[in-house]
């Protein structure tokens, strides 16, 4: 292949499990893309580990004062060395053609803008930008034309399967989920369980807070959100299925009554291998579903009496405006919280609901009323999380 078709690509959160997926998939494609750039929030032994083998441009340590403590040894490696502010500059350079954004938390929005408004390709891997600020995202996107993919295994099905037909004949969305590692034990054993067991995932490997969100179910009521977003279709058209075996990843019910369903194993190097090389299909190195392995495709309603977080979620979500940034703040926080071992594990969702309850949401707000929201949903809910203790 011309070396001038290799796409240069940032890779931000690659010490993180996307990340770090994202450069096995880059490295089985070496003839299409090239890292240039590189970011991690404290990693640093990893991210110094991948310079060795990638050599990118740039590289960014997104932990304050982090970078210029760890940074010199990385920039007589020839690199150049960012902090925080290091995202936003790669994200802007005109030698990134894509990038992947792959920093969880609400803090990504920055970089997330920038690399829009340069008009890039985006592998998006970050759900709470999109959850906090949808309208204000998808509108940069259509404006400065950039081409944003998720990454996510649902929004990645998703946006697979609406390549059978037009939008506008949408009657569905179908959003799936394994349940996450608490569908079979008991609500009476909540109150006692460790962060180690909530974070004992049957289906995925993911990171400590999807990990929790996931136990919760606040990540499927975030990726409804998500997906009135990315795709446009009414929260009221977007159902979720508990789907224990992780097979279909997402489905798509158009107004003829055909239901086009994605399906593959529960690997992430998939969903990201067609984010950056869409609009192509390229040959799998990794691995292939086989069909014959199936014994069971089990669907079933969520029990939102069992997980109030996803009720919580789609309330906030009814609500739009700063409701659901206001809700991703306080769940960020009280996730924290419990993984530091401060609450226990059924305290999340009524802190998440004494902050939403507590604000003053604005139903058309600026991004600046967005950021505002997010900080004061923040300061809420420390507060309430300094005034409780484990029971």
């Amino acid at each position: 292949m011309d070396k001038r078709e290799i796409k240069r690509v940032a890779v931000f959160g690659s010490t993180g499990s996307i990340g770090i997926n994202a450069l096995k998939v880059i490295a089985a494609f070496p003839g299409r893309f090239q890292v240039a750039a590189l970011s991690s929030f404290s990693n640093i032994k990893l991210l110094e580990k991948q310079i060795k083998e990638f050599s990118p441009l740039m590289a960014a340590i997104a932990r304050p004062g982090l970078a210029l403590k760890a940074g010199r040894g990385l920039s007589s490696k020839g690199v150049k060395i960012y902090g925080p502010e290091g995202l936003n500059i790669i994200a802007e350079d005109d030698r990134i053609d894509i990038v992947v954004m792959a920093v969880s938390g609400f803090a990504a929005i920055y970089p997330l803008i920038s690399a829009i408004k340069k008009g890039k390709h985006i592998c998006l891997a970050n759900k709470e930008s999109i959850v906090a600020a949808g309208d204000i995202i998808m509108g940069l996107v259509k404006k400065h034309n950039a081409l944003l993919i998720p990454v996510d295994s649902e929004h990645n099905a998703i946006f697979q399967c609406l390549h059978s037909g037009p939008a506008g004949r949408i009657n569905r969305l179908y959003i799936t989920g394994s349940g996450g590692p608490l569908r079979r034990v008991d609500e009476k054993k909540f109150p006692a369980l460790s962060v180690k067991q909530v974070l004992n995932h049957p289906r995925w490997k993911m990171g400590k807070k999807i990990t929790v969100d996931s136990a919760t179910l606040m990540n499927k009521g975030l990726e409804i959100i998500e997906a009135r977003h990315l795709f446009g279709v009414p929260i009221d058209k977007i159902k979720l299925l508990i789907h224990p075996e992780a097979v279909i990843h997402s489905m798509c019910e158009f107004v003829d009554g055909s239901i086009i369903a994605q399906l593959g194993v529960t690997d992430m190097k998939l969903p990201i291998q067609y984010a950056l090389t869409y609009p192509d299909r390229l040959d799998t190195p990794f691995a292939r579903l086989d069909l014959l392995d199936i014994k069971n495709l089990a669907v079933m309603k969520a029990d939102t009496l069992k997980f109030p977080c996803l009720t919580i979620a789609l309330a906030a979500a009814r609500l739009a405006g700063t409701a659901p940034a206001v809700l991703n703040a306080a769940d960020e926080i009280a996730v924290k919280a419990f993984l530091d071992e401060k609450i226990s594990f059924t305290r999340i969702p009524g802190i998440i609901e004494d902050v939403l309850r507590a604000h003053r949401f604005v139903s058309t707000p600026s991004i600046e009323q967005i950021f505002e929201a997010d900080l004061w949903a923040r300061e809420k809910a420390g507060c309430i999380v300094s005034s409780l203790g484990r029971p």
